[in-house]
């Protein structure tokens, strides 16, 4: 099942992002940390690529430490770019942004010449929180369900910074399949758009690599090494109380309490992706797409010879 979301809103927000991005000094992509290249748009890579750029890896509480300190390093190894994780239990989160907006562009940021700064990231990330927090009241709306800002918003983060912040937005094709679980498993993704018992058999069976023991003392399934994904999601429901009559487990009720307790950290501090994995399902991704094209263009071939040679035959 690919995973695609893209509503009509969110092409709006694509336009103007393109539009702001004449007049701003510092590009924020906002990241969920356990899953950060999942989570990176390449739209906005692509439009704001000659802009510095500022990786914030929000939701570090609900991220695998050593693995958010890896994708900070592997970030901070780009040229034009620098990282920072973040977290909504942040005491000083507004202090933490504006040093790292500065540092990324010295040169300004003074009452006569503000640095201007957008904001962006996939639905769903925690940026709406983030700036509320920072601006010590309710400026933006924040909710469970993906895609609720829907329009630009500016806030003056100091007298010398001023901000912007845009919609979530998503891409139109996910490439890369594992890309397209995980953002479903982070709530990033619509409902509608997804299969909830598959992407969680493709978290369960992530999350049996690497962290069963968390699995374990989570829903106390005992040794988790040899089963299979839909093993443990069977478990998961009987021991949940996701049952139906004739002692048939509900794998529906089962799909939506292991999504729910990913996404609020009740497993534990989790990550779904290293870079070296990220690399490799990306090279996997391409290589599957130039052999789609090449199926396509020999399928296209073919329908042109036998409409070429029925017409001889007339």
């Amino acid at each position: 099942m690919a995973i695609q979301w893209f509503p009509g809103h969110m092409n709006k927000a694509k336009k103007e992002l393109q539009e702001r991005l004449g007049g701003i000094d510092v590009v924020i992509e906002m990241l969920d940390a356990r899953l950060p290249a999942s989570s990176a748009n390449p739209m906005i890579a692509q439009i704001a690529k000659r802009k510095t750029s500022i990786k914030v890896l929000n939701k570090q509480d609900l991220a695998d430490p050593a693995v958010t300190a890896i994708w900070l390093n592997w970030y901070r190894s780009h040229p034009g770019t620098s990282a920072i994780a973040l977290d909504a239990s942040e005491k000083s989160p507004s202090q933490r942004l504006i040093e790292a907006c500065l540092d990324a562009a010295p040169n300004r940021g003074s009452v006569d010449k503000p640095l201007r700064v957008v904001i962006c990231g996939i639905p769903n990330v925690g940026k709406s929180t983030l700036i509320n927090s920072i601006s010590g009241r309710r400026i933006a709306k924040t909710g469970n369900e993906p895609g609720i800002t829907k329009g630009q918003q500016r806030i003056m983060l100091t007298d010398e910074i001023e901000l912007f912040d845009t919609p979530g937005m998503l891409w139109p094709k996910i490439m890369v399949p594992q890309g397209g679980y995980n953002l479903a498993a982070s709530g990033a993704v619509g409902r509608n758009a997804m299969d909830e018992e598959e992407v969680a058999l493709e978290l369960l069976a992530y999350l049996i690599r690497y962290y069963a023991r968390e699995l374990d003392a989570r829903y106390n399934i005992g040794d988790i090494a040899g089963m299979q994904d839909w093993q443990v999601l069977e478990q998961i429901g009987r021991k949940r109380g996701g049952m139906l009559p004739g002692g048939r487990v509900n794998i529906q009720k089962a799909s939506e309490i292991v999504l729910a307790d990913f996404r609020s950290g009740a497993m534990g501090r989790l990550s779904l992706e290293r870079p070296d994995e990220w690399k490799a399902w990306e090279k996997a991704a391409k290589e599957a797409a130039v052999i789609r094209l090449a199926e396509k263009e020999a399928a296209r071939l073919e329908r042109e010879a036998r409409v070429a040679k029925a017409a001889k035959r007339r």
